[in-house]
């Protein structure tokens, strides 16, 4: 008894130990996150899985309590509540498809564990899926290192998993050797901007033109990347002014806005020009909860993000095809994967992280499109808010 406590223990402690360390904003340190689904297949029983699943989740999402209580000023119980529940997907999912089977069931099972935390229903909670480390180990492979990567991963739940940790730790270290962030594209720059909560809430004309001094400000035929809900509300009348302001420039902007209806409201990028504006993206998946609210129109309450869970995988930018991806996409897997699927030129990173003061999340998020990026060999521009 004594024995098979001590084995929990260390197995849930090795777990928590990937999750924190895999996850802590590091590019390089994201492989470390390929040995959870080794602890999770040395479980002996179905209760010490969900317990490694859990503490793996719960160390990798571990700046989510504090985000919450920065963003609704509030104490860090609610946070702590919502973290428990965002957990319940990746939990429940390895739980159930945890097997004390030998031979094929279990890499068979943790494959089925895989998919479905990538993917919808499941994979809209699928933050930490330890894939995302593809990009370290095999730069450059595309779908050959997603398949080179998402095979290690379920050797790894094998008797085969010191052969297959050696070779992962091999391809780690001649990546680390090598490594370089990607690249951005020709005549692109992504801005970081230092307006705290105010950015997307003061929307009004001086915030426009403190905006417009920043893109006039790049050189001529620039196209500038702005955060995630930089320009506040899209109407009309702020596609004027910015068209206005960029006439005989040749400046493109990109930013991101909401468009709002009597339905709810759309997150948004909207691309500004001399030519005038037009919005350039939906986002997929807004973050559960806080924007996307599924359950709102049962209870007749329209305020809610909608959710384009496979629209607009790439757009359209001059000449340049272009992934973008905004905030909590960027902890997801599939909303990248259908954008490389249609081969684009660059991959787009937008967000507004104020509330995540104190916490690594950004850092994650930087982390995780940057590997996504080196996988697919994709030029990346980045654009955040704090």
């Amino acid at each position: 008894m004594r024995h098979d406590l001590f084995r929990s223990g260390v197995l849930i402690a090795l777990s928590t130990s990937t999750g924190w360390i895999g996850w802590s904003g590091d590019v390089l340190l994201l492989p470390i996150a390929g040995a959870f689904p080794m602890l999770w297949s040395l479980a002996r029983t179905r209760l010490q899985g969900t317990a490694i699943s859990a503490a793996y989740f719960l160390a990798a999402s571990r700046g989510l309590p504090q985000g919450v209580a920065n963003f609704y000023s509030s104490d860090i119980w609610p946070g702590l509540l919502l973290w428990l529940v965002a957990s319940s997907a990746f939990v429940a999912v390895h739980a159930v498809l945890w097997t004390d089977r030998k031979g094929w069931r279990k890499p068979l099972r943790y494959m089925a564990a895989c998919f479905a935390m990538a993917v919808p229903p499941f994979g809209i909670l699928g933050w930490a899926h330890p894939v995302t480390a593809a990009g370290v180990l095999f730069p450059g492979w595309e779908w050959w290192g997603l398949g080179a990567m998402a095979a290690g991963l379920i050797v790894m739940t094998t008797r085969y998993r010191p052969a297959a940790a050696i070779a992962m730790a091999g391809f780690w270290l001649w990546s680390a050797a090598e490594w370089t962030p990607p690249i951005l594209p020709s005549s692109w720059i992504g801005v970081d901007l230092e307006m705290g909560a105010s950015l997307g809430r003061e929307a009004g004309l001086k915030r426009q033109k403190e905006l417009i001094e920043i893109a006039r400000a790049q050189p001529p035929g620039t196209t500038i990347v702005l955060p995630e809900s930089a320009i506040g509300f899209w109407t009309p009348t702020v596609g004027r002014i910015w068209q206005r302001a960029l006439t005989d420039t040749g400046i493109i902007a990109i930013a991101g806005a909401a468009i709002v209806d009597s339905q709810g409201y759309d997150n948004v990028l909207v691309k500004l020009s001399a030519d005038g504006g037009q919005v350039l993206y939906r986002e997929r998946m807004p973050v559960p909860g806080s924007m996307w609210q599924p359950w709102s129109a049962w209870i007749g309450d329209q305020g809610s993000a909608r959710a384009h869970f496979f629209a607009n995988p790439v757009v359209d930018v001059g000449n340049q095809s272009v992934a973008p991806l905004i905030c909590y996409e960027l902890l997801l897997v599939w909303p990248i994967l259908q954008s490389a699927f249609h081969r684009p030129d660059a991959i787009v990173a937008v967000g507004n992280g104020w509330w995540t003061a104190g916490t690594s999340i950004i850092d994650i998020q930087r982390a995780s499109s940057g590997a996504w990026a080196r996988l697919f060999g994709l030029p990346l521009v980045i654009s955040f808010n704090t």
